[in-house]
Parts: structure tokens; C-alpha cells; sequence
């Protein structure tokens, strides 16, 4: 009788240890995704992804209309073109009056000899001298009107060009752009349809470096620092499995309550810590495909 309580004591103990977990977390994959939202209204002239398509950061994969605009902008450039041949030539316009003053003080130095001679009188050098200071003043205001002029023509032009790089801003943002190297997820919108400023137009995902959002208990962060080196287990169902290297990238510094999904090395564990760990993949891994960590 003892040999056999003996016996099922070490069937127990095996069966026991067979169910153990052989992984030390899981979680499912993630890939950084980027809704790309229009920055223009207006009607959508081209619009060549599809679904599932790469795409290169900084390409233009569409374009919406922005004729409006340019007119505008033709508009504001003539505007500005005829304001700045506006502006007064200062040096030409004060020519005259600054060529009289020469002439005029030439005069007084001749009648400043003549006098120092006796050949000319003291009226005659005060009433030059005269004509030289109302001269000088007509050349002050002159001077003050035309800088004036040009000061706020200069100002209306710099108004003007700050509405053309505006203009060009909003030209700009009329060509649809992947700000990431990916792959179309999703896309929202079709050539000829309105967009408006804020509308998702596609869903762009960077596939090539996926990470795995695994949890951990407690007892398991000690045995984790950023840049560790782990096993990472994809499982495409059934006997595919298939490890990769990952390496840890972020460790939540909160805890949160297990999700229903996951099993934790400790069954019993109602708070778990999420980590990131990067992957980087070779085609197969998919947004949402489970995976697991061995330590």
C-alpha cells in the first residue's frame, strides 16, 4: 500500500512539474503606427497607396488640390513686386537740392574772399549763408519725409512677404507625406473626395522593427534592466514557433492588473509590470500575434 501512495506521490510531482511554465512572460506584438491626418482642404487629386504598400519617409504618395492657393500667391507676389519698385531712390530725389547746397557754399567761400577784399559786402556773404540754412533745412525734411515713406513701405512688405511664406506653408502641406519609413495599415481616404484639415487620410505602421509588450510580475523585475538581451517566442499557432532576439527597451514604472489575455509565470499574481521589447522582424511577425519571453 505504501508503494503505491509512494508511486502516485511521483506521478503528482511530474505532472506537476509539466505544467509549469517554460516561459518567464507573454504578451502580443506591437509595431509603431502613425495615423497621417490632412494638413489641407481641398479635393484630393491623387491618392497612389494601397494597402499593405511600403512607403518612404518624406515621399509624396498624394496630392491635394491647392490652385486656390497658388493664385493667391501669384496674386501677393505681383503686390509686393509693384510696392518694392515703389520705394523712393533717396539719392536721386536729394541730387538737386544737395547739388545747390555745393553750389551755394562754393559761392560763400568766394564771397568770404571777395569780402576779406573788400570787393563785396557783409550783406551779400549773410544772405548766402542764409540760402545755405534754409537749403540745409529742405534737405532735413526731404530726407525725414523719405525715410518715412520707405519705412512703411518697407513694413507693408514685409506683411506681404510673411503672407506668401504662409501661402507657401499651406502649398506645402497640400502633398501627402509618410513621415515614416512603413507600411500602409490602413487607408482612409480615396482620389476625389474632400479632405479637410485633421481628416486621417492613411494609417502608416513601421513593420520592419516590431516590438513585444510582455508582463511581468514583481518578482520577475529584478532580473530586468534596459538593453538585456532576451528570447523572444513567436507563436503562429499549433507546433510554429519560431525565437528571435529582443532586446528590452522599456520597463513601465507602474503596475497594472493582469489582462485577461495573458498568463504570468505566477498564476496567482493580480499585478503585473508591461515591458517593451524590440524585435526586429523578419516578415513573419504580425501586429497582434502572440509571443513569449524566455529570460
Amino acid at each position: 500500500m505504501k508503494r503505491i501512495i509512494y508511486i502516485a506521490m511521483i506521478i503528482l510531482a511530474v505532472s506537476s512539474c509539466g505544467k509549469k511554465s517554460a516561459f518567464d512572460a507573454q504578451g502580443t506584438f506591437e509595431a509603431t503606427e502613425v495615423v497621417v491626418s490632412s494638413e489641407a482642404t481641398g479635393r484630393i487629386l491623387s491618392f497612389e497607396i494601397e494597402e499593405g504598400m511600403p512607403v518612404k519617409a518624406g515621399i509624396v504618395v498624394g496630392i491635394i488640390d491647392s490652385l486656390q492657393l497658388h493664385l493667391q500667391n501669384k496674386q501677393l507676389s505681383a503686390q509686393l513686386s509693384a510696392l518694392l519698385d515703389s520705394r523712393p531712390d533717396i539719392k536721386a530725389q536729394v541730387a538737386a537740392l544737395r547739388e545747390q547746397i555745393a553750389k551755394q557754399k562754393s559761392e560763400l567761400k568766394r564771397v568770404e574772399n571777395m569780402l576779406n577784399d573788400g570787393a563785396a559786402t557783409q550783406k551779400q556773404y549773410d544772405d548766402i549763408e542764409t540760402q545755405i540754412r534754409i537749403l540745409d533745412c529742405q534737405l532735413f525734411a526731404m530726407l525725414s519725409t523719405l525715410d518715412k515713406n520707405t519705412s512703411t513701405i518697407n513694413s507693408n512688405a514685409e506683411a506681404l512677404e510673411a503672407q506668401i511664406a504662409a501661402l507657401a506653408d499651406r502649398i506645402v502641406k497640400c502633398r501627402i507625406v509618410s513621415p515614416i519609413d512603413g507600411t500602409v495599415l490602413v487607408k482612409y481616404a480615396e482620389a476625389g473626395e474632400l479632405a479637410a484639415i485633421g481628416k486621417p487620410l492613411m494609417k502608416i505602421a513601421d513593420l520592419d522593427n516590431m516590438y513585444l509588450r510582455a508582463y511581468f510580475t514583481s518578482n520577475q523585475l529584478s532580473n530586468l534592466e534596459l538593453g538585456n538581451e532576451v528570447t523572444v517566442t513567436a507563436d503562429f499557432g499549433g507546433d510554429e514557433r519560431y525565437d528571435y532576439v529582443g532586446r528590452i527597451t522599456w520597463i513601465s514604472p507602474e503596475s497594472e492588473f493582469t489582462p485577461k489575455t495573458i498568463q504570468t509565470k505566477d498564476s496567482r499574481a493580480n499585478l503585473v509590470y508591461a515591458v517593451k521589447i524590440a524585435v526586429k522582424n523578419d516578415g513573419r511577425l504580425k501586429i497582434g500575434l502572440s509571443g513569449k519571453v524566455t529570460l
